[in-house]
């Protein structure tokens, strides 16, 4: 999980990759402009460079994640490295290293289903970074400039404003159009094919393609080939995942389209609904029989924009962008989760929770021109702090204590400790409202959604 800390080691490399075993792995003669009339290092030396597999590790230790199928940690793997990079080191330099296979986990959907993700080993997702850090460079350049997903210096906040540009130029209906099982189905062929456009070393495109058909192990244990598809979860994943697509993004330009692609889903805005009609079948065309990959028909659809919901948002009647109804109902949900009565958690514990849940929610879609609707939301966030304070007070006797010590009169405190009304009713009742202020809340660590708010809206006054 980003964020955490680990504890500080007396062994100077303990939080970073050994350097010197690197390079006894990789020595600088190989590494290219460190004396005159070497020859250029190839690209797989380039992979294994140690300052790249440092930063590699810099990245996946900071992403944290669950260990793969065997079992290690992100903690774990320093003394690892040490003991066995030499070796791991030579077969990839031979052309020999065989990943592990990455193993299933399924995640679920807001619609009810699952979304399969691979976990690979740390070794492999450290070795999967470096991959992709090597080899972002020889794309990046040639990459639309209306592909957002995982790209260094885009995000999908820009995805999102193109949407409002987009319906500033009038383009007011759309086409929503969702690749089916997008990541399952990538042609490892055709992939490969576009990759040996840009890479020449053969070892490299080995290796990608034994990472493509590592495998999974499921969730009982046994094992699945591979031979179509990137394993969503990897580092490598969106690279391969862009270049796929990015045929589609010049397709869509050739013919003047204005669009937004963040991974696999992408909207094209057009000036009218005959316009969208047209659009729609070529694109079916297009990714059908050029790409290989299967339009989801049941979710495709032309619509007018403002019904058209992508990354979350949707276009509002001012033609800002407002996050959409299923997005407020998921953060509903996954605050009442964090506020369960039921939990019997400290309430610290709870609020550092909840804290952090909203904190990044709105991080994402505080964006959103909706600041009517972000009250309400706060307001609620907070009922259900003091819901869970009701809750764990529960005796009349810690109640009338709890109550005096926050400063309600004697007189009043009894028509609220011995209340037979329910915990969300009590949660609004004027008495529990004097005593939790919402000054006090936010001195317990009850984030400030209004600041935080005004802060990403208003930048220069907040």
């Amino acid at each position: 999980m980003k964020g955490r800390t680990e504890q500080e080691s007396p062994d100077p490399v303990a939080d970073g990759l050994d350097e010197r075993a690197a390079r006894s792995a990789f020595p600088e003669s190989r590494d290219g402009g460190k004396h005159e009339g070497v020859q250029e290092p190839s690209l797989m030396e380039r992979v294994l460079d140690p300052e790249n597999l440092e930063r590699a590790w810099q990245r996946v230790r900071a992403n944290r994640g669950a260990p793969g199928i065997d079992g290690m940690s992100v903690d774990a793997f320093p003394a690892f490295f040490r003991e066995h990079w030499e070796r791991i080191g030579s077969t990839l330099r031979e052309g020999t290293y065989r990943p592990a296979s990455v193993r299933r986990v399924f995640i679920p959907k807001p619609d009810g289903s699952q979304r399969p993700l691979g976990v690979p080993t740390v070794l492999d997702r450290v070795i999967q970074q470096a991959l992709a850090q090597a080899l972002n460079p020889l794309f990046e350049g040639e990459f639309s400039g209306h592909s957002y997903g995982f790209r260094e210096g885009r995000n999908a906040h820009q995805a999102v404003r193109r949407l409002e540009a987009g319906w500033k130029a009038r383009r007011r209906h759309a086409v929503d159009c969702d690749l089916k099982s997008f990541f399952d189905t990538v042609n490892h062929d055709r992939l490969m094919g576009q990759l040996r456009e840009k890479i020449r070393d053969r070892k490299v495109l080995g290796l990608i393609r034994r990472y493509l058909q590592a495998g999974v192990v499921l969730p009982e244990g046994t094992r699945e080939a591979t031979p179509q598809g990137v394993p969503q979860g990897g580092p490598l994943s969106p690279l391969p995942a862009n270049i796929v697509l990015d045929p589609l993004d010049k397709e869509l330009e050739a013919r003047g389209h204005w669009f937004a692609r963040y991974a696999d889903d992408f909207l094209v805005m057009v000036k009218s609904a005959r316009a969208a009609e047209r659009v729609m079948a070529s694109a079916t065309r297009f990714v059908e029989g050029k790409l290989k990959l299967t339009v989801n028909q049941t979710k495709s659809r032309c619509a007018p924009l403002k019904e058209c919901a992508f990354l979350g948002f949707q276009i509002g009647a001012r033609g800002k962008a407002v996050w959409t109804e299923k997005t407020r109902t998921r953060f509903k949900q996954r605050v009442r989760e964090i506020t369960s009565r039921s939990r019997g958690c400290r309430v610290q514990t709870v609020i550092a929770e909840l804290r952090r849940y909203v904190t990044g929610w709105l991080n994402y879609f505080g964006i959103s021109h909706t600041y009517r609707l972000l009250l309400e939301l706060e307001e609620w966030v907070r009922r259900r702090v003091r819901l869970y304070y009701w809750k764990q007070w529960k005796q009349p006797r810690t109640r009338r204590r709890r109550l005096l010590a926050l400063g309600i009169h004697p007189d009043r405190v009894k028509l609220a400790s011995r209340s037979r009304k329910g915990y969300w009713r009590m949660s609004g009742n004027s008495i529990v409202q004097m005593a939790l202020t919402n000054r006090r809340l936010q001195e317990q660590g009850v984030p400030d959604m209004k600041q935080q708010w005004i802060a990403i809206h208003y930048p220069q006054n907040s």
